[in-house]
């Protein structure tokens, strides 16, 4: 018997909002870095620079930014098997993100509200990994393993680009490097919940 409309399957936008989301996010700083005038160094310079006041075409940067929280939004909306915590947190840090949007940097010094922001978007998509897990007996949509290895390597990015915050070396690559990791993680969860769901057939 194939079972019913599922709380156990992946809904269809939210393959698709996980596969835009690291497009928007790697396609938006490369194009936004291209635009920018000579000296712009992506290895030293933060993405948060290419969406500031004082960057060149920062509405290309803003755009990818809104996109990429309204597509963790939309995959949070998606993923039914997975406990309620994680998918909450993955839709914070996709809050967070349009937030980093919305408080960008000035043209000179920092902003506290778009620090807030992107330090709770960068811990809630570093950690909603770690929560995936369905409380009780019944099986796992994803190897907990699998969650947890996730949620400790975001977590080490995250830690490494504030090493380089801290140090003021390399925090653009470091930067990249957390970011783009965490826009392709409920890419790989949504891959693992499809192959799951084809191994286990329907009932």
């Amino acid at each position: 018997m194939r079972r019913p409309a599922q709380r156990h399957t992946v809904r269809w936008f939210a393959v698709a909002s996980a596969a835009a989301a690291p497009v928007l996010l790697i396609g938006g700083w490369a194009l936004a870095a291209a635009l920018q005038p000579a000296g712009f160094d992506p290895l030293r310079d933060t993405i948060s620079a290419l969406a500031g006041h004082g960057a060149a075409h920062r509405w290309v940067m803003t755009v990818a930014l809104l996109g990429v929280g309204a597509c963790h939004c939309v995959t949070t909306l998606g993923l039914r098997p997975l406990a309620t915590p994680a998918r909450l947190m993955l839709a914070a840090g996709g809050v967070a993100t349009v937030l980093v949007a919305a408080f960008p940097l000035p043209r000179t010094g920092s902003s506290g509200a778009h620090q807030l922001a992107a330090t709770l978007a960068f811990a809630c998509l570093a950690v909603w990994p770690a929560l995936s897990r369905v409380p009780g007996g019944a099986p796992q949509p994803v190897p907990p393993a699998l969650m947890r290895a996730g949620a400790v390597g975001l977590v080490i990015l995250v830690a490494l680009f504030c090493a380089a915050l801290a140090a003021g070396v390399l925090v653009g690559l470091a930067e990249r490097l957390a970011a783009g990791a965490q826009s392709l993680w409920p890419l790989t969860t949504v891959i693992a919940l499809r192959r799951g769901a084809a191994v286990s057939g329907p009932r």
